[in-house]
């Protein structure tokens, strides 16, 4: 039997070989503008075009891809660089993988490469946005890479067109001290919610917390959780797309719920201070 030969920038185990380096030629450029398309739809009208995209990487701004032995863009990260609260910073604004070669690590060694751009011409914070309801999202932003929540933003970028935004834009603004950001390895990528929830146990035990968590499954008719509470865990789905497939209006509900419980917890004394991933639910840790 004729073994099947692996796609195109994979290796014979299937894993794929990739370059990660910044963009440099017309070529390269366009192939970010498509792969825009590719993942926020091709309606989408807030693509980021070529002519600013070039303009970027003049101005030290990040433009990085990561691409097959044969020159195809498989994930891309886009960011520029500006003042915020009076210190040089910069916004990663985009991030996208291609459907097939997800679940890699791509995109993390993107914001890898990423961080190391910026700490060669001084810049010291990144921040960006991602969906509180994306599990797989907020375990790589604030478990893999180390990153913090610095705010929750309500429908941040308003009515979008894209085909992403279906359930509106609550976005968590993610900040990154890249002068003290984990190295990579730091993290221990098997620990499991069993884990975790034991570590928090262990650390009440101890005396850091003077409670246990209260967990906080949303729901539309669901009480906020009482602010009396060290630690209370917010529910979201494991995957939210999924949900969405299955039912638009429990998807929605989601949404509605967590931005409840997030505008009710984050305008007062409390922060995220972890997250937690899990067969079926992921925990936000809200903690004083």
């Amino acid at each position: 039997m004729t073994s099947q030969a692996p796609a195109s920038g994979t290796d014979s185990s299937g894993s794929f070989q990739v370059q990660i380096r910044p963009a440099e030629t017309r070529d390269d450029f366009v192939a970010c503008v498509d792969l825009q398309r590719e993942t926020w739809g091709h309606g989408f009208s807030d693509v980021v075009p070529l002519s600013m995209l070039q303009i970027t990487a003049k101005m030290k701004g990040v433009v990085t891809g990561a691409f097959g032995p044969d020159g195809t863009l498989y994930g891309f990260v886009y960011g520029v660089t500006g003042l915020r609260r009076g210190e040089l910073a910069h916004w990663s604004h985009m991030l996208a993988v291609r459907p097939e070669a997800r679940n890699q690590g791509i995109g993390r060694r993107l914001k890898l490469a990423q961080k190391e751009e910026l700490r060669g011409v001084g810049v010291r914070t990144m921040y960006w946005t991602f969906d509180p309801l994306v599990a797989r999202n907020a375990h790589l932003n604030l478990n893999l890479l180390g990153a913090t929540v610095d705010e929750f933003v309500q429908n941040m970028y308003g009515t979008s067109d894209s085909e992403l935004h279906q359930l509106g834009t609550d976005r968590f603004i993610a900040k990154w001290d890249l002068a003290g950001a984990r190295a990579p390895g730091e993290v221990d990528l098997t620990s499991t919610c069993g884990e975790a929830l034991g570590d928090a146990a262990s650390r009440a035990s101890e005396g850091q917390s003077e409670s246990a968590p209260v967990v906080w499954a949303p729901g539309s008719d669901e009480p906020l959780p009482s602010t009396d509470a060290d630690v209370i865990e917010v529910l979201i789905p494991r995957d939210i797309e999924e949900v969405e497939a299955r039912s638009f209006d429990e998807a929605l509900g989601w949404r509605h719920s967590t931005r409840r419980a997030f505008n009710h917890l984050l305008s007062g004394p409390y922060a995220i201070s972890e997250f937690i991933p899990g067969e079926t639910h992921g925990r936000y840790v809200v903690s004083r």
